[in-house]
């Protein structure tokens, strides 16, 4: 019911947007918005939950209000006048492996899995990175230019994408669905022969193909873009210290400095290639690494920013890269759940560092590992990862099975679009929070509870306040 109050006020807003009294409804203010700036304000709150015991995953509640009530817990501040980064995106490593999972499945079911992970009505997941050739996690390995032990091909000649069609067409697929996805490409391994140990395993980028790998790097992104996927931005190596993976390559904070300098960033400016150039993709206990490549005043043009994981490390370093370069962007591009994980655990301390910390740290990014598996953890390659553990469990034909990493991903990527900004939020009483000013006008908070038990607490926004309660060991999303 209006009050006296509030009617008034509409009748006075009514004439002022020319309308009679009986069509008063059609001004740009309606009569309940109109009464909601009356002094018993009682915005909503939208409130979706996942429980770490399982018992709720990604379900809407019963809304709250910023009633003006207080409960008895420690109070939230959003505040949106202090704004950080703009996001880019929510998303997976889309591997080969990914791929010939999801294409097992009957084609009603690969269109409903895929609208569920990248439509704007399922959870919006707006980011992706793949492999430049093969990851560990596809069933073999392979680079775009393999040649006969022995043989090299400075020219390229032989580069074809052939091997990943099928990645390649369900990135159309995707395309269809969200056109605006981002996609970050990043290599495992180059062609073995470019490598002093001619093997897919470890060893490094012989001096002599510096050249030739950067034109590798080229003909890609032509190659990409000629099938009709934007390539957004590449990171020279992945995990560039971890020469044990198949396939793998070591590649020291010199040698990625002097290829960037020497040879990637002048062969894309020469090409007129703008895809971004973005250094280390490994883990935050190496901040020095990125830091060298960035302090190259040579280098330093040519990179729009660095890369990290957390296998190692604390999320903090992604604060010490941005302090010292604040013009230069950073990235969380990596963390996978494992096979032997526990639901709970894994919710509770991915969205307390890979999203909320990433994003608390200046990310523009926040990357869960595969998107898809069987269930027995494969595709692999040899040596590659059998503990990898999807955001789907894809089993045969009929069906599929979400797993914790869907959920994490799913409390941002739903409900925080591209472009979005993060906005200052306080934290308090175990509860992890981050938030944001969507495009629209919204605001998005995330809330991390790692407590056992429940928790009282306060959002307070604008002045207003709005009391609630959020279940232990849980993840909340709030829109306002």
């Amino acid at each position: 019911m209006i009050s006296q109050y509030s009617y008034s006020f509409v009748l006075r807003s009514a004439a002022l947007c020319g309308v009679a009294l009986l069509s008063f409804l059609n001004c740009s203010s309606t009569a309940s918005d109109l009464a909601n700036n009356g002094e018993n304000t009682k915005d909503p709150v939208q409130v979706w939950l996942t429980k770490g015991d399982q018992s709720v995953k990604l379900q809407q509640q019963s809304a709250a209000s910023f009633s003006g009530k207080l409960s008895s817990g420690t109070t939230i501040e959003v505040d949106a006048s202090q704004v950080f980064q703009t996001i880019d995106g929510f998303g997976y490593t889309l591997t080969g492996g990914s791929v010939q999972v999801i294409n097992q499945l009957n084609t009603a079911k690969k269109q409903e899995l895929l609208n569920d992970l990248f439509s704007s009505n399922g959870i919006g997941v707006s980011y992706l990175r793949i492999s430049i050739g093969a990851s560990d996690l596809n069933s073999e390995v392979f680079s775009y230019d393999d040649m006969p032990t022995g043989q090299t091909d400075p020219t390229l000649a032989q580069f074809s994408l052939t091997k990943d069609q099928a990645l390649i067409q369900m990135l159309k697929d995707i395309l269809i669905i969200n056109p605006n996805i981002k996609i970050l490409a990043t290599p495992w391994s180059p062609p073995v022969w470019m490598k002093d140990n001619g093997n897919s395993m470890g060893g490094s980028l012989r001096p002599e193909f510096y050249g030739v790998y950067a034109q590798y790097f080229v003909k890609y992104i032509q190659a990409m873009q000629a099938q009709g996927i934007k390539i957004d931005a590449i990171t020279p190596q992945n995990e560039p210290l971890h020469p044990g993976n198949n396939p793998s390559m070591y590649m020291s904070s010199g040698d990625q400095t002097t290829f960037i300098k020497n040879h990637l960033g002048p062969a894309f400016q020469a090409a007129n290639i703008t895809t971004k150039i973005i250094a280390y993709d490994h883990n935050c206990d190496n901040p020095a690494y990125p830091l060298a490549v960035l302090n190259d005043t040579s280098a330093n043009p040519y990179v729009d920013g660095s890369a990290f994981h957390l296998y190692a490390g604390d999320i903090s370093a992604l604060s010490t890269v941005h302090n010292l370069f604040p013009s230069k962007n950073v990235y969380f591009t990596e963390q996978w759940t494992s096979s032997t994980g526990n639901f709970g655990g894994d919710l509770d301390w991915h969205v307390k560092n890979v999203i909320i910390g990433s994003m608390r740290n200046w990310s523009k990014t926040a990357l869960e590992w595969n998107v898809a598996n069987d269930a027995s953890f494969g595709p692999h390659t040899p040596g590659g990862c059998t503990q990898c553990k999807g955001a789907v469990t894809v089993n045969g034909a009929a069906g599929y099975d979400k797993n914790v990493a869907y959920y994490i991903i799913a409390h941002a990527s739903k409900f925080v679009p591209v472009n979005s900004q993060r906005i200052a939020s306080t934290q308090g009483d175990n509860l992890s929070t981050v938030a944001f000013k969507t495009p629209s006008g919204k605001t998005v908070l995330i809330v991390q509870n790692s407590n056992t038990t429940d928790r009282n607490f306060n959002i307070k926004y604008n002045q207003k306040t709005a009391p609630v309660t959020i279940s232990g060991s849980s993840t909340a999303t709030y829109i306002f």
